[in-house]
C-alpha cells in the first residue's frame, strides 16, 4: 500500500474490486517486476499453443473425415 491509504480506497482509484486486488496480491505478491513479466511472457506463450493446437485437431478432425468419406 502507498502511505496511509487503505485498500478500498486504492481499488477505487484503479476501478478494482476489492476481491481482485486480494487475488492479484496473492498471485503476485512475492515476485519481482522481472519474474511478473516472464510469468505474463508464459501465459502469453501457453495460450498460442493453445490456439495452435486447436487448430491443428480441427485440421486432423477434417482430414479424418476426409479419408473415411472417401474409403
Amino acid at each position: 500500500m502507498q502511505g496511509n491509504r487503505t485498500v478500498a480506497e486504492v481499488c477505487r482509484e484503479h476501478t478494482i474490486s476489492e476481491s481482485t486486488y486480494f487475488n492479484w496480491k496473492a498471485k503476485y505478491g512475492g515476485m519481482t517486476a522481472a519474474e511478473i513479466k516472464r510469468l505474463q511472457e508464459l501465459e502469453e506463450e501457453n495460450a498460442k499453443l493453445k490456439r495452435m493446437y486447436a487448430e491443428m485437431a480441427l485440421e486432423c478432425q477434417v482430414l479424418k473425415d476426409l479419408i473415411k468419406k472417401n474409403s
